[in-house]
């Protein structure tokens, strides 16, 4: 007796003088074929490849591209502008509107590599041979410009905490200007106080013309006077006076 296939791929025989059964199981030749020849999917067989995607291996025909783009120079990748850094030290140290810098991009597109410079090459200066100054000098920074952040928003003005931060520090560029003539002049009481003087007028005027803007009109001297007492804290831990 023999029973008909119902899927196309079994064939049952059975025998009714022996009770045996026997059975045949017929199904299609799959070649694997993994020469590096060209073809439509990477040089493999397509029924190879066929015959995994349909059996849910897929993946092992998947190959992970390599990453062809150039690594990127060290500046770039700091975020570091040097041309934008050295024109915003000419605006610092030329505060003067006559000289044509656009001295707003100092406030406007504010850094961080720059005033860090600014502030540890202050600090370099500063320390005749005490590394502790150069940590104190950095949180007075910090924290002084967080002081200002916080009187200028009380006051109405628009600045953030990173403009605030980025002024505060490369205004230090002027008392950086005066320190080695405060060295050739410590002799002279009169002539070195008001190079010290000047440098902090240089210093708060610079730092004062960015950040005091129209929005305060009245209130112009509530945040001019703090940002001096800043510079002259910043200037006694240099002169230790």
């Amino acid at each position: 007796m023999q029973f008909p296939p119902t899927n196309g791929d079994f064939t049952f025989v059975s025998s009714t003088e022996a009770e045996e059964l026997s059975g045949s199981i017929s199904a299609p030749d799959v070649k694997l074929n993994m020469s590096g020849g060209g073809g439509g999917d990477g040089g493999r067989d397509p029924y190879a490849t066929a015959f995994l995607r349909q059996r849910g291996y897929g993946w092992l025909l998947e190959v992970e591209e390599e990453d062809s783009e150039d690594s990127k120079p060290l500046l770039e990748e700091l975020d570091i502008d040097l041309k934008d850094i050295y024109y915003k030290i000419r605006c610092v140290l030329m505060p003067m509107p006559s000289l044509g810098f656009n001295r707003q991009v100092v406030r406007d597109n504010p850094d961080f590599w720059g005033p860090l410079a600014v502030v540890l090459l202050f600090s370099m200066i500063s320390i005749y041979g005490q590394f502790r100054v150069v940590s104190w000098i950095i949180t007075i920074w910090i924290f002084g410009s967080l002081t200002i952040f916080l009187l200028a928003r009380v006051l109405g003005g628009e600045v953030s905490y990173g403009q605030v931060l980025g002024v505060i520090g490369y205004s230090l560029l002027p008392l950086i200007v005066i320190a080695p003539l405060l060295l050739v002049i410590r002799g002279f009481e009169v002539v070195s106080t008001l190079a010290k003087l000047s440098g902090v007028f240089w210093a708060a005027y610079s730092a004062a013309s960015l950040l005091v803007g129209d929005e305060f009109k009245t209130k112009k001297p509530l945040l001019i006077y703090p940002i001096f007492l800043l510079y002259i804290y910043f200037l006694s831990l240099y002169t230790g006076v």
